[in-house]
C-alpha cells in the first residue's frame, strides 16, 4: 500500500474529490471544450422545449419585458428625460441586462442543479458555469438581431430620435464579448456561493434587481445623479461594470448625446472583465473539492 501513490502517479491516476493544481485544472477544463459546447447547446435547446412556441421564447421574453418597461417607465412615468429615443434606450438596456441576469442565475444553479452529475463523474466543475453562460450567449445572439430591428424601427415612432445605421454598429460585438467574459466570472462566484450556502440563491434575484435600477437599464444615470451635485456617486454608478457594458452597447447603435464612450470606457470594461474572470475562476477553483459533498 505504501507504493500506491507511486503507482497512481505512474498511470496518471488522481485521488477523487481533491483540488488539482491550478495549471492542471485549466488544462483539464480546456480539454473538456467539446463537452462544454455540447452541454451548452443542450441547455439552450432544453430551456423552452416543453412550451408550444419553443425557442421563440428566447426572443419573446426580452421583447415582452422591453414592451412592459417602455409602456410603464417610458410613457406613463416619463423616463424619457435625457434620452433622444426612449424606446431604443430601454430595448437595448433590457436585452443586454437580461443576458447578464440569466448568466448569473445559470451560474448559481450550476452545481446544485447538477448534483447527480457532480457526484457521479470526475471532471472540472468549472465546466458547469461556463456551459451555463455559453447557453445564455447562444440564446442572446438571435435576440440581438430582434433588438437591432426594433431599434431601427423605433425611429419611425413620432417623437423618437433618429438611429443611424453605420460602422459603429460593429462595436456591439466586442461590447457583448466583454459582457460575456464578465458574466462568466460572476457565474463562477455565484456557483460557489450557492453550492456552499444554498440560501444565497434566494438573495441573488434581489441583488440583481438592485443592480438593474442602479445601472441605467431603464432610466439614464444622468437623470437622477449628476456629476456636479454628487461627483463620487456619479463616478461609481457610471463606471460600475454593468453600467459600462450598457454604455458600450448603446453607444454602438444609438445616437444618444448623453452616452459618450471613449477609449477609457473600453479599457475599464476590459479591466472589469479580466478581474471578474480571473478572480471568479480562482475563487471557484479553490472550492473544487467541496462540490457535491456539502
Amino acid at each position: 500500500m505504501a507504493d500506491a501513490p507511486r503507482y497512481a502517479a505512474l498511470h496518471g491516476l488522481a485521488p477523487v474529490g481533491t483540488r488539482p493544481p491550478l495549471r492542471t485544472y485549466v488544462r483539464d477544463l480546456w480539454g473538456k471544450r467539446a463537452f462544454i459546447r455540447v452541454l451548452a447547446t443542450s441547455k439552450a435547446y432544453a430551456e423552452n422545449q416543453t412550451t408550444y412556441l419553443g425557442q421563440l421564447w428566447t426572443i419573446l421574453n426580452p421583447l415582452l419585458n422591453a414592451i412592459v418597461y417602455i409602456a410603464i417607465f417610458g410613457f406613463l412615468m416619463g423616463a424619457r428625460a435625457g434620452t433622444e429615443n426612449v424606446i431604443a434606450f430601454i430595448v437595448v438596456g433590457t436585452f443586454i441586462f437580461r443576458f447578464f441576469d440569466a448568466s448569473v442565475s445559470a451560474g448559481s444553479r450550476s452545481i446544485t442543479g447538477n448534483a447527480s452529475l457532480v457526484r457521479s463523474l470526475r471532471f472540472p466543475r468549472a465546466v458547469l458555469p461556463v456551459a451555463g453562460v455559453l447557453a445564455q450567449l447562444a440564446t442572446l445572439l438571435p435576440a440581438l438581431v430582434v433588438m437591432c430591428v426594433v431599434v431601427l424601427v423605433s425611429q419611425l415612432v413620432p417623437g423618437m430620435g433618429a438611429v443611424p445605421l453605420g460602422w459603429r454598429w460593429l462595436l456591439l460585438a466586442p461590447a457583448v464579448g466583454l459582457l460575456w467574459v464578465f458574466s462568466t466570472g460572476c457565474a463562477f462566484i455565484a456557483g460557489r456561493l450557492v453550492a456552499v450556502a444554498p440560501d444565497v440563491a434566494n438573495v441573488i434575484p434581489f441583488v440583481m434587481r438592485f443592480v438593474m435600477y442602479g445601472s441605467g437599464v431603464i432610466f439614464s444615470i444622468d437623470s437622477y445623479v449628476s456629476s456636479e451635485s454628487s461627483p463620487a456617486l456619479y463616478a461609481i454608478l457610471t463606471y460600475q461594470p454593468v453600467a459600462v457594458y450598457l454604455d458600450l452597447a448603446r453607444s454602438a447603435i444609438l445616437n444618444e448625446p448623453s452616452i459618450t464612450t471613449d477609449p477609457v470606457t473600453w479599457i475599464v470594461g476590459a479591466g472589469w472583465a479580466l478581474v471578474a474572470l480571473v478572480g471568479g475562476f480562482t475563487y471557484f477553483w479553490r472550492g473544487e473539492e467541496r462540490y457535491g459533498r456539502d
